[in-house]
């Protein structure tokens, strides 16, 4: 029974108004190919929320894991026996460091989509204590109402909820780095795995009511022996830390090189390559692409946004995505936002001085 297993949270922050941070970030310049926008680093003062919502909502957490540059939120109790701090120094290997590139510490916009990768991400494996079983989340990801264990590990091997939904890719624009980090994740996928071979040996995981009529689009794909792409969202996913050390023996390499990087890069891969693989394995359990919440995309100012507040609100969905863009009325947006969340989470939690 999933009961039986440990499930930790990883969260990744940044304080991007740090003077230390900002400095040594300064001294690195980043490449043509490299995306290195200021909102990427703006922070929403919003992460009390987060903490408090998962001792609400998720009590049976086993532990959160806080992964930081260096600093940490003046409010933080750091003694609270849940909590363990990881600085990126802590669990990347050095010459790794220091490292920029990854949207679990910042927030990004539409048009390079929100997807986060690089060394942070691919080396979470390495975090001391971490479980086998753990969520990831991006500090813009929030649960809003209570989620059982079985949200995001289920079956009687307790595995990874996700989706295996079929999709295509194009690389079409050119300053969509995304784009070209998911073709190299789908590269890499196919010099290990024969699609037909493995849609054949997990059906009913690609055959799936839980996916609605994209089960059709997968049988009709199922005679490909090349993986395209998958179907995806920005919100937490869940991992087996064995993934990671699999494909780290396999391919290390190539995860190495990005890892190298310091911002974003097109010849990179992500951390969707464990989820990608974890789907060509079979090592999950189907649930619905929608059912863990939604991604609320944020432009403009507070009248325009009025759909993010009443879901947090009304407590609509299990999780939201914030997901912070260029074009935005920071400071009243910012502040509506704490607003919202404090009619639904206003007590401090544990975690809090």
């Amino acid at each position: 029974m999933s009961e039986n297993y440990p499930i930790d949270f990883v969260v990744t922050w940044v304080d991007g108004n740090d003077p230390i941070w900002q400095a040594e970030k300064a001294k690195y310049s980043p490449s043509k190919n490299a995306d290195n926008r200021n909102v990427r680093f703006r922070d929403w003062d919003n992460m009390q929320y987060w903490f408090r919502a998962v001792e609400k909502f998720a009590p049976w957490v086993n532990k959160i894991h806080f992964v930081t540059y260096g600093h940490l939120p003046k409010w933080l109790n750091i003694d609270n026996p849940k909590l363990n701090i990881v600085k990126h120094s802590d669990f990347i290997p050095k010459e790794y460091l220091p490292t920029f590139s990854s949207h679990s510490i910042v927030s990004l916009g539409k048009q390079y989509p929100p997807y986060p990768k690089h060394s942070i991400e691919l080396n979470l494996h390495r975090i001391e204590g971490l479980a086998e079983r753990f969520v990831y989340f991006n500090d813009d990801m929030f649960l809003i109402r209570p989620v059982k264990r079985e949200l995001f590990f289920a079956g009687k091997d307790c595995l990874p909820t996700d989706f295996a939904i079929a999709s295509t890719l194009s690389v079409a624009d050119k300053k969509d780095t995304v784009q070209y980090v998911k073709f190299n994740n789908i590269v890499i996928l196919n010099t290990h795995f024969d699609k037909k071979e493995q849609m054949k040996k997990y059906f009913s995981k690609w055959i799936n009511l839980e996916y609605g009529w994209n089960s059709l689009r997968n049988l009709i794909l199922s005679g490909e022996h090349h993986f395209k792409c998958f179907a995806n969202n920005h919100l937490a996913f869940s991992y087996l830390k064995t993934t990671f050390i699999d494909l780290w023996d396999k391919e290390f390499d190539e995860l190495d090189e990005t890892c190298k990087h310091k911002f974003r890069n097109k010849t990179d891969e992500n951390q969707w390559l464990m989820r990608y693989w974890q789907l060509a394995k079979g090592d999950f359990e189907p649930i619905g692409r929608h059912v863990k919440g939604k991604v609320y995309e944020i432009y403009n100012g507070v009248e325009q946004n009025q759909d993010l507040f009443k879901s947090i609100e009304n407590q609509l969905i299990p999780m939201i995505c914030i997901n912070d863009n260029e074009n935005v009325d920071f400071e009243p947006m910012k502040e509506r936002t704490k607003q919202a969340f404090d009619k639904i989470l206003p007590e401090k939690s544990s975690f809090e001085k």
